[in-house]
C-alpha cells in the first residue's frame, strides 16, 4: 500500500490530539523532540516530521513555512501555532510542565523569544553536529 494512501483513501490528520510538525532532518530538531517526547509520558502530543510528506499534507502549511520553523496544529478547528508561539502551548499540554508557560504572559517575553527562535532556527543546522539523516 502507497505510504500516502490508506485503503484507497488519502491519508488524514490526527484531529484528535495536537501535532508538532518539526524537522526531522535536524539535529537539533531531533534532540528537542526527543525531550518532548520523555516529557510526553501520556502522549498527548503527536510527532511528525516535515519530510512525511503524506501525513504533513493534510494540513495544508506550505513547505516553506515548514522548513522555516516547527509548526503545532490544534484540534478541533486546525489552528496553526509556529515557532516561539507554539512553546507555551505545548508546555500547557505537558504533564507537569504547564506552570512554565506563565513566563510568556510576562510583558515583552514574547518578542525576544521569537528573536530568539528565529536566531536559532537560523543556524540549527550548525549547533548540534550529525544533524543530517543517515
Amino acid at each position: 500500500m502507497s505510504p500516502t494512501r490508506r485503503r484507497g483513501r488519502p491519508m488524514r490528520a490526527d484531529r484528535t490530539r495536537p501535532t508538532l510538525i518539526y524537522d526531522g532532518e535536524c539535529g537539533f530538531c531531533r534532540r528537542s523532540v526527543d525531550l518532548l517526547q520523555r516529557w510526553d509520558r501520556e502522549h498527548r502530543i503527536a510527532l511528525v516530521p516535515f519530510q512525511d510528506r503524506a501525513r504533513v499534507a493534510a494540513f495544508n502549511i506550505p513547505l516553506p513555512a515548514l522548513a522555516a520553523a516547527m509548526h503545532l496544529v490544534l484540534p478541533p478547528d486546525g489552528r496553526v501555532l509556529s515557532g516561539a508561539d507554539a512553546v507555551p502551548e505545548l508546555l500547557r499540554r505537558l504533564p507537569g510542565k504547564a506552570w512554565l508557560a506563565w513566563g510568556f504572559r510576562i510583558p515583552g517575553v514574547r518578542p525576544i523569544a521569537r528573536r530568539v527562535y528565529a536566531w536559532i532556527a537560523r543556524r540549527r543546522h550548525c549547533l548540534v553536529r550529525g544533524s543530517g539523516v543517515g
